[in-house]
């Protein structure tokens, strides 16, 4: 049997993944697509589709292609743009879809294209030392461009992806003698920029041709393994790892039951693949074995300026090959003992407390923040305070001026029962998780010109109050508590305790709610309005929960240092 070919966006996918995809019904279930990566595919969509309708009107000698026949007809024929563009190299084993075929020349009788891909999200970032070449939707030639300095491609695992596929199509163009000699392509970002790329420059290294290369031939050896597992059975030619696909992989159920079964060390968030054969040949399979290891020898080898020729420890000898193994024992600790660990003394951990404490959380869509919500605890009665749960929210168009004017509503809410403490001589304390979010709201409220709530100066000086009165518990938590992955709100507050309502809370989840709860004022949309502010409620009880366990209970856990 002969597999399908090898699609462009698998060339630097789990290998695992693409026997496992290739193997079914044989070998795995797919789990559903969750709704929040379903949203992410519909903007995708959504912005490729629109930018396409856009170089329709552009360029009226477009052609949109129908399948890997036709856009072959159409290179042939030479025509100047090629829109939806399918093209199989079936010797090569791999096919590609690019969003547009650009001619940009001819080499003898032949026509030569540069391939273009859209995308829904950012692509540059400032790099002093480095520059960007920008064209246009109207003017897509790669030699009309404008030079842009101090900006280079941004350094994600993303856009590494972006230009590999790319490079899959500059391969396969070139199997059909049709690519651009100097192998240039173009991304298009989420602001309809226009950015060309030199696919054979040393200067995406992870991303060039030649890394491109190596991506394919390893998943082309995986692709020759499964065609002979399929006509002579034996072992399945691929096994599971965990890694960060994985949250995202609609085999993620399997695996994890499969990994779990044997306690697999990968399990341990996050290792590369390389990494993985390190602890498995210095025979470290399992959480259990690796939560054995010892940190404080991590840190005595990592201080050493060269390597120890006798190395004699497993610390020593891996120490080397991972940037943070200390971190990773750790973490491998947390499941060993079924418990976040603590970091610091008891007499050390802690969180600040006031007469008059308020947890704030807001919710956004679309970087425009519709609703602040406040949850108070009255520890000592306050004049015209009132303890609970209060918002302040907008559910009608999400301007600028109208997000502005929310925040004041809330801020001048906030300043009054700040004032009020401080009239009776009381203190006042407010708390937020991640106050990175929070403030970045607020500034960009500030800056409205309609703005009727504070000034700049005013949230300075609300940030730099001794004692401080607006307190990141994210930062408090991530210096005594050790968890066994994420340090997020949802996963800190279990460790306390804390339960949410809904059975799906998440930030990206009530964006979906809130396209519901702003469609008319019919029922669905008052259930999804009331669904987002039970879920900020939520979201502000969890915070003070985990306030009362890092003055309390979280000082009983087990130490991450004490011994197994």
């Amino acid at each position: 049997m002969v597999t399908p070919l090898l699609r462009g966006a698998e060339i630097d996918a789990c290998v695992h993944r693409i026997t496992l995809a290739r193997a079914e019904p044989t070998r795995a279930h797919r789990t559903p697509v969750s709704p929040e990566i379903e949203r992410r595919r519909d903007e995708a969509e959504h912005h490729r589709r629109s930018v396409v309708e856009r170089l329709v009107e552009l360029h009226p000698g477009a052609v949109v292609a129908t399948g890997h026949e036709h856009t072959v007809a159409l290179v042939g024929d030479g025509v100047e743009l090629i829109l939806d563009a399918r093209l199989a190299d079936v010797e090569a084993r791999r096919t590609i879809t690019a969003h547009a075929l650009v001619r940009v020349g001819r080499v003898d009788d032949r026509f030569t294209y540069a391939p273009l891909v859209i995308k829904n999200h950012e692509v540059t970032e400032a790099a002093s030392s480095r520059q960007l070449h920008e064209g246009s939707l109207d003017r897509l030639m790669p030699s009309d461009v404008a030079v842009r300095d101090g900006l280079g491609l941004r350094a994600t695992v993303t856009v590494r992806r972006d230009v590999l596929l790319l490079d899959g199509a500059t391969r396969v163009l070139q199997a059909f003698a049709a690519a651009d000699p100097s192998t240039r392509g173009a991304l298009v970002d989420r602001n309809c920029r226009v950015w060309w790329l030199d696919l054979s420059s040393p200067t995406y290294s992870r991303s060039n041709l030649s890394a491109y290369d190596s991506f394919y031939r390893e998943r082309l050896d995986v692709l020759t393994a499964l065609d002979e597992w399929f006509d002579v059975g034996g072992a399945f030619p691929t096994s599971p790892y965990w890694h960060r696909e994985c949250l995202t992989c609609e085999f993620s159920e399997h695996c994890h039951g499969e990994l779990e079964s044997i306690d697999d060390v990968s399990l341990t968030r996050f290792t590369t693949l390389d990494q993985q054969f390190a602890l498995r040949d210095h025979g470290v399979s399992t959480r259990h074995q690796l939560a054995r290891l010892d940190p404080r020898r991590v840190l005595a080898a990592r201080a050493k300026p060269v390597p120890a020729v006798a190395a004699v420890t497993v610390e020593e000898r891996l120490v080397r090959k991972f940037d943070r193994l200390d971190e990773l024992i750790y973490r491998a600790r947390c499941h060993v003992r079924d418990s976040a660990l603590r970091i610091l003394d008891p007499s050390r951990m802690g969180c600040p407390t006031a007469d008059v404490e308020v947890d704030v959380d807001m919710e956004s869509y679309d970087d425009v923040t519709y609703l602040w919500g406040a949850n108070v605890t009255l520890n000592t009665p306050v004049d015209g305070a009132v303890e609970g749960y209060t918002t302040f929210v907008e559910w009608g168009a999400l301007t600028s001026e109208a997000e502005a004017q929310n925040f004041a509503r809330f801020w001048w809410w906030l300043s009054d029962l700040r004032e009020r403490c401080g009239a009776q001589g009381l203190t006042f304390a407010a708390y937020c998780f991640w106050a990175q979010a929070e403030d970045g709201a607020m500034n960009r409220s500030v800056l409205t010109p309609v703005n009727a709530g504070p000034t700049k100066h005013d949230l300075v000086e609300f940030r730099q109050l001794s004692p401080s009165a607006w307190i990141d518990l994210h930062d408090l938590a991530k210096e005594q508590i050790q968890t066994e992955g994420p340090l997020g709100l949802k996963q800190l507050a279990a460790s306390a305790g804390f339960e949410w309502r809904d059975e799906n809370p998440s930030g990206e989840a009530s964006m979906l709610w809130y396209e519901v709860a702003t469609r008319g004022d019919g029922i669905e949309a008052l259930v999804s309005r009331q669904r987002i502010l039970d879920y900020n409620e939520d979201d502000c009880r969890a915070t003070k929960s985990l306030r009362d366990w890092l003055n309390g209970a979280a000082k009983s856990l087990a130490h991450r240092d004490d011994p197994l």
